[in-house]
């Protein structure tokens, strides 16, 4: 990948770049978050922007290609949370996802951070499935 794609995409306010995070028995069977590696490939020229430890996964969930609609939302309700919200606080921050289907896993990620006081949030996705 040449160091001109990236500054096409990214937004020049955001002040971290964090990508969706797995729980650690799903890191354990997969053995790699995607989301991860996409957002240290993508985002490489801001290292210094990307954090793997803020957003954090709190409890297990189902994967979410089991449900449809409303159950997606149901069952990440509450799934995520901030580790450190002093450092969220006040900040922009781009959150990187694989794919966006509904929107469930990527709309409560940006409500834990929300309420840790994050200005704004916006989402960076691979992937839209119709």
């Amino acid at each position: 990948m040449s160091r001109e794609f990236g500054p096409l995409f990214f937004p020049p306010q955001a002040e971290l770049i964090l990508p969706v995070p797995l729980h650690k028995r799903r890191l354990r069977q997969r053995g790699f978050n995607q989301a991860s590696l996409l957002t240290q490939t993508l985002f490489a020229p801001w290292r210094d922007r990307i954090r793997l430890d803020l957003l954090i996964r709190i409890r297990w969930t189902e994967p979410q290609i089991n449900f449809r609609g409303a159950d997606r939302q149901k069952n990440v309700r509450h799934a995520f949370a901030v580790s450190k919200s002093e450092e969220v606080m006040g900040k922009s921050v781009v959150l990187v996802d694989d794919v966006f289907t509904t929107g469930a896993t990527v709309n409560e990620c940006a409500r834990a951070l929300k309420k840790a006081g994050a200005l704004s949030v916006l989402v960076l996705t691979l992937a839209r499935v119709a």
